[in-house]
């Protein structure tokens, strides 16, 4: 184990939380040889197998999983480490991870971006994905902060509301109910709905909204992305429930409009979401410091 690299254990973890090797070069971004070299390596500085396949799974040997403590053990100390140290360098260096669901995209890299020009010497790594990944990360306490459009059930986190992020009804400028005043929501009920996918937190909402009043949702098609659902709206597939802050860009000008629909706009914030009990870097502090001023 002294000829082992802290990048090995790096690669090792991570293969051990996605349980695949082509996940985790991609989320490294590395080459799958590269990938299979750096456990060679490492299983070779060991001297027992790591991984073992069982048909097409693969599982941690019970050495594998003793050395997944180890490594979890690690970096957590390491993590402690670079905390201390930017705690004593202030805000002139250090950095700052954070990951935010796809939707948040549309307004965290402004506020990154006044962030970093109050303090140009931090490095920031954003991570942006859908919510199930995003509580994949946070569960395993990849990064500093999380954004999320409500709080995480069934994990002991801190969710602090930070911005209004009211979810509204989308529908091609043309749409028969386009300019109509408090649209009953039995009428919507009927139209073709474009939906994210399931465990989407707007998809979430919608979804109860609807069930609170005894209707269910017409699906048409379910999409991965609000570019690809705004898209099909204006291609006349139907309407749909998304943030306000999807409009802020990459919205065709004209060709989408907003239905004034009974219940709607959905009232719903921004959460920054972080482990219980996690000491928060000078960095993460300030960053949530910058949200809290920047919502006022």
């Amino acid at each position: 184990m002294r000829h082992s690299t802290l990048r090995q254990l790096e690669v090792f973890s991570t293969i051990a939380r996605l349980g695949s090797f082509t996940r985790a070069a991609e989320e490294l971004f590395l080459t799958q040889p590269t990938i299979s070299m750096q456990i060679r390596k490492l299983t070779d500085a060991v001297g027992v197998p790591l991984f073992e396949q069982v048909g097409k799974k693969m599982f941690l040997t019970e050495a594998g999983r003793e050395l997944n403590r180890t490594c979890r053990a690690i970096f957590t100390e390491l993590e402690r480490f670079e905390m201390y140290v930017a705690d004593l360098k202030g805000l002139a260096t250090g950095s700052l991870r954070l990951s935010v669901v796809t939707t948040a995209k549309y307004f965290i890299p402004r506020l990154l971006g006044s962030f970093c020009q109050l303090h140009p010497g931090i490095d920031v790594a954003l991570k942006v994905s859908n919510r199930e990944r995003i509580l994949e990360r946070l569960s395993e306490n990849e990064d500093d902060l999380y954004i999320l459009g409500q709080p995480p059930e069934g994990l002991d986190a801190e969710a602090e509301p930070f911005l209004e992020n009211p979810l509204v009804v989308l529908a091609p400028a043309d749409h028969a109910l386009a300019g109509e005043r408090q649209i009953p929501l039995e009428r919507l009920a009927r139209e073709p709905f474009l939906l994210r996918e399931s465990g989407s937190g707007t998809r979430i909402a919608t979804e109860r909204l609807f069930a609170a009043h005894g209707l269910k949702l017409n699906v048409r098609m379910e999409l991965g992305s609000n570019e690809a659902i705004k898209q099909a709206i204006i291609g006349g597939l139907g309407v749909s429930v998304l943030s306000r802050h999807t409009l802020t860009m990459e919205a065709p000008a004209g060709e989408i409009t907003v239905l004034d629909v009974e219940g709607f706009p959905i009232e719903r914030h921004w959460y920054v979401v972080y482990p219980s009990g996690k000491q928060l870097s000078v960095v993460a502090r300030a960053f949530l410091a910058h949200l809290r001023s920047a919502s006022r």
